[in-house]
């Protein structure tokens, strides 16, 4: 099924997938569980989830610009 002459795509978005999960997860979740919330603690996570955010647009580009390869083998072109 798998030929070892194809390359791997190498495309990794566990680093994308964490990240959007702390931005919108975790950051909202540990400043809900924080008491009082003010306007600092408010703009502070905020700022991180807009950070997370960036971090994950930045990391999405960078992996889907990877080629895939094509299906047909060395051996199918050849004929």
């Amino acid at each position: 099924m798998f030929d070892p002459h194809q390359k791997s795509t190498g495309t990794g978005y566990t680093g994308t997938v964490a990240l959007l999960a702390v931005a919108f997860l975790f950051i909202p979740g540990a400043l809900m569980m924080s008491r009082p919330v003010g306007f600092a603690t408010v703009s502070i996570a905020a700022a991180f989830s807009v950070l997370c955010l960036s971090l994950a647009l930045v990391n999405w580009k960078r992996s889907s610009q990877l080629t895939i390869p094509s299906i047909l083998t060395e051996r199918e072109r050849a004929k």
